[in-house]
């Protein structure tokens, strides 16, 4: 069945309903992985876990195996540990200052967050 509105397969008896934008099955859909989260701006902000201090970056446009690659990048440049969750990369230590300039080199809108 095709939807005029839409342009393309809506609904497939054999896969059910299908996604307007890549037009495959909504349970196999590219659209959403690929959509940027948030609002296009990457935070940095400085928290304190458990009393240690922690770099948070969240809003970081790039897919899961290529976000873990560039915080590999970060936590080299900082050297220090750090992990990924979430979406959110975490480096452990206050690195605001040395990240900024990094992020704003990509060509993305980077904001401090917090204090």
């Amino acid at each position: 069945m095709k939807h005029k509105g839409l342009g393309g397969l809506v609904y497939s008896t054999e896969h059910g309903t299908m996604c307007p934008q890549c037009g495959q099955p909504q349970a196999a859909c590219i659209c959403k992985a690929q959509a940027p989260k948030g609002d296009g701006v990457v935070r940095v902000r400085r928290e304190v876990r458990r009393g240690k201090e922690v770099t948070a970056i969240s809003g970081v446009p790039l897919m899961a195996d290529e976000l873990a690659a560039f915080a590999k990048r970060l936590r080299t440049l900082c050297g220090a540990g750090g992990t990924v969750k979430d979406g959110v990369i975490e480096i452990q230590g206050g690195h605001v200052d040395k990240v900024l300039p990094l992020l704003q080199a990509q060509g993305w809108t980077v904001k401090k967050a917090g204090g």
